[in-house]
C-alpha cells in the first residue's frame, strides 16, 4: 500500500514539474500578424454574417411570425431589416443609393429558404465589396447622407455594430421561446 501511495506522488511531481516546460512551449508560439485594416473589417463583417445566417437556418420556421412585444418586429422582419441593411454599406461603396428601406418591404420571403438564401446573399455581396475595396478602397471617403463624410471602413463597421446589435434582440426571441441560440450553444 505504502508502494502504491508512493508511486502516486512521484506521477504527481512529475506532472507538475513538467507544466512550466509545457507552459514555456506554449509562450514560444507567436501569433500571427496582424490583418491588414480591409481584412479586419471582413473578419468582423463576416463574424456577424455567420451569426445572423445560422440563426436564419436554426430558429424554427413556426415561430417566424413571432415577436416578444406587440410593437417590435417578428423574427423574420427583425431578420430582413438586419439582413438588408447591410445594402446601406455595399451600395454606398460601389456608388449607388441604398436599395432597399428601414423594413424592405418589396423582398418576399415565403420561407426558410428564401430567408437562408436573402440573408447570405447580403453577407456574401459585403464581403465581396470589402475585398474587392481592399485598404486602399477602405479609406475612401464618401457622403452616407450623415453630416458629414465618412471612410467606407466606418460605414462597414457601422453596419456590423447595427448587426450585432439585431443579433442581440433575435437571442431574445430564442429565449423567450425556450430556445438556446446557436452560439451559445455547447461547442462539440
Amino acid at each position: 500500500m505504502k508502494r502504491v501511495h508512493f508511486l502516486t506522488g512521484c506521477l504527481l511531481m512529475a506532472v507538475l514539474c513538467a507544466l512550466p516546460v509545457l507552459g514555456q512551449e506554449a509562450a514560444k508560439k507567436k501569433p500571427g500578424p496582424a490583418p491588414s485594416p480591409s481584412q479586419a473589417v471582413l473578419e468582423a463583417w463576416n463574424d456577424i454574417g455567420r451569426k445572423l445566417i445560422a440563426m436564419a437556418e436554426d430558429f424554427p420556421e413556426d415561430k417566424y411570425g413571432y415577436k416578444p412585444h406587440k410593437d417590435s418586429r417578428t423574427f423574420e422582419a427583425n431578420m430582413m431589416h438586419a439582413a438588408a441593411s447591410m445594402y446601406y454599406f455595399t451600395d454606398i461603396a460601389n456608388g449607388k443609393k441604398p436599395r432597399y428601406a428601414d423594413d424592405p418591404k418589396d423582398v418576399k420571403v415565403a420561407n426558410r429558404a428564401d430567408l437562408v438564401a436573402f440573408v447570405k446573399k447580403c453577407v456574401e455581396d459585403g464581403a465581396a465589396t470589402i475585398k474587392a475595396k481592399g485598404d486602399k478602397g477602405m479609406i475612401e471617403v464618401v457622403d452616407d447622407g450623415s453630416p458629414h463624410l465618412d471612410r467606407l471602413y466606418d460605414v462597414a463597421y457601422g453596419l456590423i455594430e447595427h448587426s450585432g446589435e439585431h443579433y442581440g434582440q433575435l437571442v431574445v426571441y430564442y429565449r423567450a421561446n425556450g430556445l438556446v441560440p446557436p452560439e451559445s450553444r455547447p461547442k462539440k
